[in-house]
């Protein structure tokens, strides 16, 4: 069930392939030994309309990694240092690249067609 959702500088959008980011980010964890159901994985970006950070160049990109409680922590650490592998590559040159996990408690209600 792991969602990633990336906020990011606006512009970035623009200056980088984020669909591509998107794509292998799933790929990654739905081949992933600890998602059962890939199905259940979801990747999307979030332009923040106005930012400041405290590095140089005034560029981010924050994933927030949700998931279902019941991961070890050496799992949980695996999947915050493969999404932070993933923003490096697609985005080499952006100030700041942050990773926050965290857990999903229910309920947690979804509808799928």
């Amino acid at each position: 069930m792991p969602h990633i959702t990336i906020e990011h500088s606006k512009g970035l959008e623009d200056s980088h392939d984020l669909q591509a980011l998107c794509d292998t980010l799933w790929e990654a964890f739905a081949a992933h030994p600890s998602v059962s159901s890939p199905d259940t994985v979801r990747t999307r970006t979030i332009a923040a309309t106005a930012s400041r950070i405290g590095t140089e160049p005034q560029s981010f990109a924050h994933a927030t990694l949700l998931l279902l409680p019941g991961r070890d922590e050496d799992t949980r650490a695996d999947l915050a240092r493969l999404t932070l592998d993933h923003l490096e590559k697609h985005l080499p040159d952006v100030g700041s690249l942050t990773v926050r996990l965290s857990d999903i408690h229910p309920p947690y209600l979804k509808r799928m067609l």
